[in-house]
């Protein structure tokens, strides 16, 4: 009897490196919430600064709000990669990579203290998902079609 890691394609390997990687800059981006909190001086457990209570609440804000979205949208990534690169491990790997880099740079965007800055780049996140997508509905589409 196969293994399950047997039964993948060798080329799903590439697929877990981006899951991991994404990781990785998830801790990076805590990391600089906390950094930002020290600095902005916002204590546990409190989400959000208010301006009436700091500053700096709108810079602290846009830093926590970086890491935040990320972490609403990573559920959503980590099961269309991991679904997707069932069926297409290269294409969703590439997608996943692209994804990754552009979530890094909607963080470093959203840190400057103007949300606008997230979208240079990070807008493009979306068409990473889009690309997910279609890669996952074809692996649906694959199991319920197999005869």
């Amino acid at each position: 009897m196969a293994t399950a890691v047997e039964l993948l394609p060798r080329e799903y390997g590439y697929v877990v490196l981006v899951l991991v990687l994404y990781i990785f800059l998830n801790f990076w981006m805590a990391g600089k919430v906390g950094k930002a909190r020290r600095k902005y001086k916002v204590p546990y457990p409190t989400l959000y600064a208010t301006e009436s209570d700091n500053k700096d609440a709108k810079v602290f804000n846009c830093v926590q709000r970086g890491h935040q979205n990320s972490l609403e949208l990573m559920p959503l990534f980590f099961v269309l990669l991991l679904l997707g690169g069932l069926k297409h491990p290269c294409i969703s790997a590439g997608l996943g990579l692209f994804y990754t880099v552009t979530r890094y740079f909607y963080f470093k965007g959203y840190s400057t203290g103007d949300p606008e800055n997230r979208l240079a780049v990070g807008k493009y996140g979306f068409l990473a998902l889009l690309g997910h997508i279609v890669c996952t509905i074809s692996f649906g589409v694959t199991l319920v079609l197999r005869g």
